[in-house]
């Protein structure tokens, strides 16, 4: 495709030094240029890519979008008031703009999308149309898994995705919406056909000034064009929304919705709900799973699914990976992994467990580094307050002074139960397993599917909760 026909659509776009030059691809990572790229100088809060436009133009770089014109370099530049804006439209008119020929489905919100999203994945494959799934716990494109860098990915990323579902001949694809994702215009340019709200809870506030901010990041998804809205009412925000625009509704609080969970049952296994004339089930235990399975039983009738094939979908659907995983190595009591790392979600997993505990819960967890703070001290009082025993230890502490961390968290706890301070999460986990005894329930959470433990100066290195957890109950059962 020529430069001029790519950007003849873009608004505010002034095309410098001539657009017949043939575009081959689009990047915006200097690394990832090959000849005839077009390469965007993206603003970023750590570096400008406008510093990388002459190496990209070294690598064979076709043209530049810049923000600002950049001198002494042979190669046409397209000048735009916001270079990470222009990205979407670009990245869809030069992949055929796939989502208008995609069924999409966007779920927002705090807690709940990677749920939500995995299951109507599943919902769809049951009834056979193929589906396309971005979240955080894995991508699938065209059927294949692919490596999950970010819950939503760059523009330029997610369009080449979209494109390669349509080739891979997928009908329809599930994916998270972050508010990040909104806020750094990632998922312009997308065509929904049905967009979800889950709840809105503390996180993220050292990226978005505050709660209302927040809010309205995820707001965005709902002001496009989308032919259905969704939203959970028994959320504030929910309701927020659902006020502004015409939405379905759902609820599993029993309130007036579209959507009404009424006489639920929970089991070791999941929980049987009614809605409306229909008897549903899931395999996933806990409250906050009835909240998730509504939304995506929703989110699957609003595509043309039959209630029945929806009904039979969401039952067979398997667990979401690092999502209230149990961990069997033949104990006598129950382990459970999972991602809860905000107050709100740390405290429904607990109260999920609690419910299938007959003797006591035992709960590991600490809270990310370079992450909003006024968070950690929150999640030691809902974890000390419904825990017996509450074992704090370290998280992802990044760029931060792990025991720092471990001491803001732990001084939201005192006073509200036993606490235990142990920095090194895998001795924090062997400590909490060995405590437990017939009828006990250890809940480790905060990591869930993901399997490195992130330290200063970008180290990564191996942890992976479920298979710590299985080594220590190994080790243990050895011992014994």
């Amino acid at each position: 495709m020529r430069l001029a026909e790519l950007v003849a659509e873009l608004s505010q776009a002034r095309v410098v030094g001539g657009g017949s030059v043939e575009i081959k691809d689009l990047a915006y990572d200097s690394r990832k240029v090959e000849p005839g790229t077009l390469f965007f100088c993206v603003r970023g809060q750590r570096v400008d890519g406008h510093e990388f436009g002459p190496r990209a133009v070294e690598d064979g770089a076709a043209a530049l979008v810049v923000e600002r014109e950049l001198t002494d370099l042979a190669v046409p530049q397209v000048v735009v008031p916001d270079s990470r804006a222009a990205m979407a439209p670009l990245a869809a008119r030069f992949w055929g703009d796939p989502t208008a020929k995609l069924q999409m489905v966007g779920v927002t919100g705090t807690n709940g999308k990677t749920t939500t999203t995995f299951l109507l994945h599943e919902i769809l494959r049951a009834a056979d149309i193929r589906c396309g799934l971005l979240g955080t716990v894995k991508q699938v494109v065209g059927g294949v898994e692919k490596e999950v860098v970010r819950t939503t990915p760059e523009a330029i990323e997610l369009q080449r995705a979209f494109r390669q579902m349509l080739e891979g001949g997928d009908e329809a694809c599930a994916m998270e919406v972050s508010s990040h994702a909104m806020t750094l215009h990632r998922a312009d340019a997308i065509h929904f056909d049905v967009v979800l709200f889950t709840n809105l809870t503390q996180d993220h506030l050292d990226f978005h000034a505050d709660m209302e901010d927040y809010f309205l990041a995820k707001r965005k998804l709902f002001e496009g064009g989308s032919r259905t809205r969704i939203v959970n009412v028994d959320d504030p925000y929910g309701r927020r929304l659902a006020e502004e625009f015409d939405c379905l509704t759902f609820s599993a609080e029993g309130a007036e919705a579209d959507y009404s969970a009424r006489e639920i049952e929970f089991d070791a296994s999941g929980a049987t709900f009614s809605v409306g004339g229909m008897r549903l089930r899931t395999g996933l235990p806990g409250h906050f799973n009835v909240a998730n399975a509504l939304g995506a039983f929703a989110a699957a009738e609003a595509i043309g699914v039959g209630s029945d094939f929806a009904a039979a979908g969401l039952a067979r659907a398997e667990r979401v990976p690092g999502r209230f995983e149990p961990i069997d190595e033949g104990q006598g009591f129950s382990v459970i992994v999972d991602y809860a790392h905000t107050p709100d979600s740390l405290e429904n997993v607990l109260r999920a467990a609690r419910r299938l505990t007959a003797g006591q819960l035992i709960s590991v967890f600490g809270a990310g580094g370079d992450r909003d703070r006024d968070k950690r001290p929150k999640m030691g009082r809902a974890g000390a307050e419904l825990s017996d025993l509450t074992v704090v230890t370290s998280d992802n502490p990044r760029s931060e002074d792990p025991e720092a961390i471990v001491a803001e968290v732990a001084g939201g706890a005192e006073g509200a139960g036993e606490v235990e301070i142990v920095v090194d999460r895998r001795e924090a986990i062997a400590l909490a397993l060995g405590r437990a005894g017939p009828g006990d329930t250890v809940v480790i959470a905060g990591k869930g599917h993901e399997q490195g433990q992130e330290f200063a100066d970008g180290r990564k290195l191996p942890f992976d909760d479920r298979e710590v957890a299985r080594e220590e109950l190994r080790r243990l059962g050895s011992v014994a």
